[in-house]
């Protein structure tokens, strides 16, 4: 058999790509067992029903063909709009690209200033495709901690201590996903400075920027000197119950999404049409937006209180997203070992900090995309599990 490309069998080198709970949790799920699900961060409510009704009208109307690869344009300058609102800096849809939801903008990303050999940073906690994302351009990386003590929010020096010669790209994310981070002004001002220092590309994720509770969300593009070389990945999946739907968009220099559009040339050949007009619906009628992030503020609310004084266990970070961050290690510093006898003695599924980065060992992710109702009996779970643990723990020293 021929060899497959190191592009390919390089984009997760260990064999592990840090989902095997979940899809082992889903596994049971799919079986009947009970499991509550807070592995993944997908929404238990449906896509807002206008925007539905937008895309079955597009269906039945003959909206079945090819479109304009970087997107329709009025779905380009309905999402220009959301970008001005996002990053504070007026933005044209010139500047704007579609594409196969947030994680096709990542990839774009990557694909688009990255070349073989050269060098990124990425900040750790990060989003579970980042590493593989770098690697399928061919470029290698190096992870720069955020601690928990912090809040995980990045320390600027250890930042500037990750600059090498070949380095392209610094890659964040804010509101974070795993930790629900909300970066400060005063981070993304030191970041900006070292961006513009070396210059770099800066590959800010704002996919959460909509579910931010009461923390500002500051984008770096609207820093000096930052709009030019900025790249903004954004998402309709969280903000607008859209995550299936796969509409994602970039916002960047125009002459970056015009080299982007040859990509989309020969990787997606642009979105659906009757997708598109769905998303057009969803962004000029702004459905679900203001309702979701409200019901996340809730359910972080109902979550953080069923678990206040929880022994042994702190939450870090979680200001905003649609995660909650614990840190289990004074229990358990296997974080996996920790997730995997959650799932088995009481049926809760969550994800092992170590699926985000090495920085989250000793944590683990809770999702917040389940009732409030669900989320407490999983505080009550968790609870029982720790208390189990500890005193496990205690007989055994004792």
């Amino acid at each position: 058999m021929p060899t497959h490309s190191k592009r390919i069998t390089g984009i997760t080198p260990s064999g592990k790509d840090g989902w095997e709970v979940h899809f082992a949790a889903m596994r049971k799920k799919l079986a009947g067992e009970p499991i509550l699900m807070l592995s993944v961060g997908d929404h238990d409510f449906d896509t807002p029903e206008g925007t539905v009704e937008a895309c079955v009208g597009a269906v039945r109307g003959g909206y079945h063909h090819y479109i304009q690869l970087p997107g329709l344009p009025r779905l380009r300058e309905g999402l220009a709009r959301l970008s001005t609102e996002c990053t504070g800096v007026d933005t044209t849809p010139d500047e704007i690209i579609v594409t196969q939801g947030g994680q096709g903008a990542l990839f774009a990303v990557c694909q688009g200033v990255l070349d073989p050999g050269d060098h990124a940073i990425m900040i750790s906690p990060y989003y579970a495709t980042y590493p593989g994302t770098v690697r399928a351009a061919g470029a290698s990386f190096t992870e720069v901690d955020a601690q928990a003590e912090n809040g995980f929010e990045p320390d600027i020096a250890a930042i500037e201590a990750a600059v090498r010669p070949n380095s392209r790209l610094l890659m964040i994310n804010s509101p974070n996903n795993p930790t629900g981070a909300v970066y400060s002004r005063r981070t993304l001002e030191g970041i900006a400075d070292i961006c513009r220092r070396h210059d770099l590309w800066l590959l800010s994720d704002e996919v959460y920027w909509t579910i931010r509770a009461d923390a500002e969300h500051v984008s770096p593009r609207a820093l000096a000197g930052m709009k030019e070389r900025t790249l903004v990945v954004n998402s309709l999946s969280k903000s607008h119950g859209m995550t299936g739907w796969r509409v994602g968009w970039l916002t960047g220099p125009a002459e970056t999404v015009r080299y982007l559009t040859s990509l989309n040339l020969v990787s997606s050949y642009g979105l659906a049409d009757f997708v598109s007009r769905a998303a057009i619906e969803a962004v000029e009628h702004g459905h679900g937006v203001r309702e979701i992030a409200e019901r996340y503020g809730r359910r972080r609310t109902a979550f953080l209180e069923s678990i206040t004084d929880l022994h042994g266990v702190k939450i870090r970070g979680s200001e905003g997203g649609m995660y909650v961050m614990l840190d289990i290690s004074a229990i358990d510093p296997d974080c996996e070992a920790f997730a995997w006898r959650l799932l088995e003695d009481e049926q809760v599924a969550v994800m092992p900090g170590t699926s985000f980065g090495p920085s989250a060992a000793g944590h683990i992710r809770v999702s917040m995309c389940q009732t409030e109702e669900t989320l407490r009996e999983a505080a009550q779970r968790l609870r029982r599990f720790v208390a189990r643990a500890t005193g496990a723990r205690s007989t055994a020293v004792a």
